[in-house]
């Protein structure tokens, strides 16, 4: 999708475990950014992306090293400003003259950068060191020792004597620390402060980004037809509800219920579709074939590839029924594209295999239409809202691919995933009904793989135990459990029991991740 309307800046990846942290602090301030792998940088692609910044990130090789990772010399002759983060920094010393050396202290983690020089005149440090030194956050082995001509100190650290340099003149800026991450306090400041200095207006919005992306779809896809593999999830629905807006009946949606989605879940997708928003859709009950296969599997890989291989024949199936379509429309997000590149030179526009409908538009002779590929999740929802989504769908927790499947560790058979479902409505009740749902990622049962005895009135009972999980995170990739009163888990544990046949025992899962994932398989 063209971007050409917005003011740009290009986010230069050297392999940084955080540099889309880069592009997340750019984008809350409503700038358009894109990250490329130094490897596919060239000056020619720097000219036709036409940045009016450019940041350097962070990344795990030494510019000491032959053939480490260095950005285009003629970067720095093109009037831009640039910011360099750590690597970043030390790459452009190396390129502009200073020097850069191995086998100094290394500094990992929080640390303090007191003011030095002269910086109360230049405004990207404007708000800096008002109450002293800044904590910020270190993560180096390498350090540079002498400053590039034209540069000057303006915060050191005790291991980091060139914390924050600076060449004001050429508008040339670099931290040793990482301003991205959280536990900088104040790095999203000193982003800001440079993407003000530069001249950005933070003109991306998602009204602006709605309009746009209805008019390339029209164009991408003129009077074809369009058919998009609904899996009831965000990603998918806002990409559908947006596809609908840009070519309306062209699209048909096709959603697979395969039986294993949470209670009433399948008939709100279906009510949501065709009710509020007469998308044309075809819903497609193979409950019976999923289950079917899946009866008496526990292996975890052997249960994904069975759905996968399923989804894909399913799919197919309907989506010949709609007869000469030419795209496949995807909800692929700018994570996936990011994650897809292959950093040591492969195709940069390949996508993981487990974010495409299995290979489909091959299979099919189908066109990608994935308008969503340069959004951020929370993005994805404020889109969501943009569309007329209601807050209550657009705001709903992640839930995979594989379904309750994978809640349902070892043997897998209709009547535990029965039991499943209805656990775990009773829990979703207890955390919407205590006003918890927004302050928690991800929340959902697990049915155990063993049977405990128990007494209830004056029986003895021999059921299923269910582990309850609940996480908080930011972006998935790491996250920690929630702190449930005991009181809530007593509640929930009793109300399961008493309401739902087949478990007679419940345990609350306090593991983060890491160690463990936030999924049970």
């Amino acid at each position: 999708m063209s971007t050409q309307t917005h003011d740009r800046l290009l986010i230069i990846d050297f392999g940084s475990q955080v540099t889309q942290l880069i592009a997340r602090r750019l984008r809350e301030s409503n700038i358009y950014c894109e990250i490329h792998p130094f490897n596919k940088v060239t000056a020619d692609s720097i000219r036709e992306f036409a940045p009016k910044a450019v940041i350097l990130s962070g990344g795990p090789a030494s510019v000491t090293e032959p053939d480490s990772p260095r950005a285009p010399q003629e970067l720095f002759e093109m009037g831009l400003p640039v910011f360099g983060i750590c690597y970043g920094q030390q790459v452009m010393m190396e390129q502009l003259g200073g020097k850069v050396e191995s086998g100094h202290h290394a500094e990992f983690g929080r640390a303090f950068v007191e003011p030095a020089g002269n910086h109360e005149n230049d405004p990207i440090f404007a708000g800096l060191f008002e109450n002293g030194p800044e904590e910020v956050w270190m993560s180096h082995g390498d350090r540079v020792t002498k400053m590039a001509p034209g540069f000057e100190i303006i915060g050191t650290s005790p291991n980091a004597p060139y914390a924050i340099i600076a060449d004001a003149k050429r508008k040339f800026y670099a931290t040793q620390f990482h301003p991205e991450v959280h536990h900088t306090p104040n790095g999203a400041r000193l982003l800001k402060n440079f993407t003000d200095m530069a001249g950005f207006t933070g003109d991306w919005t998602m009204g602006a980004y709605k309009e746009q992306a209805i008019a390339e779809i029209r164009e991408q896809v003129g009077d074809a037809k369009v058919i998009c593999g609904l899996s009831g999830g965000v990603d998918s629905s806002v990409a559908a509800v947006l596809i609908h807006e840009a070519i309306g009946d062209q699209l048909t949606c096709v959603f697979v219920d395969t039986g294993l989605m949470r209670k009433g879940e399948a008939d709100e997708v279906v009510a949501m579709f065709r009710d509020n928003y007469n998308i044309p859709l075809i819903h497609a009950d193979e409950s019976e074939l999923f289950l079917g296969e899946l009866d008496g599997q526990s292996d975890p890989e052997t249960k994904r590839k069975i759905i996968g291989k399923l989804f894909i024949d399913v799919f197919e199936k309907h989506a010949k029924s709609v007869g000469g379509a030419k795209f496949l429309a995807q909800g692929t997000l700018y994570p996936d594209v990011i994650e897809s590149v292959s950093f040591s030179g492969g195709p940069s526009v390949t996508i993981k295999s487990h974010h495409n409908v299995g290979g489909l538009p091959e299979r099919m002779d189908m066109q990608l239409v994935e308008p969503l590929r340069e959004l951020f999740k929370d993005e994805v929802r404020a889109l969501g809202r943009e569309l007329g989504l209601p807050d209550s769908f657009v705001g709903r927790h992640p839930f995979p691919g594989p379904g309750l499947a994978i809640r349902c560790p070892g043997e897998i058979t209709r009547q535990k995933i029965d039991i499943l479902r209805e656990a775990d409505a009773v829990y979703m009740d207890q955390i919407r009904k205590h006003g918890l749902y927004d302050e928690i990622w991800q929340a959902f049962v697990a049915i155990l793989p063993v049977r405990t005895v128990g007494v209830m009135g004056d029986g003895r009972t021999y059921d299923f135990a269910c582990a309850l999980r609940a996480v908080t995170s930011v972006d998935g990739m790491t996250a920690d459990y929630y702190p449930f009163s005991h009181e809530f888990l007593g509640e929930t544990a009793n109300r399961i029991i008493n309401e739902v046949e087949g478990i007679n025992r419940v345990t609350y899962d306090i593991t983060s991740k890491p160690p463990g994932t936030i999924e049970w398989e």
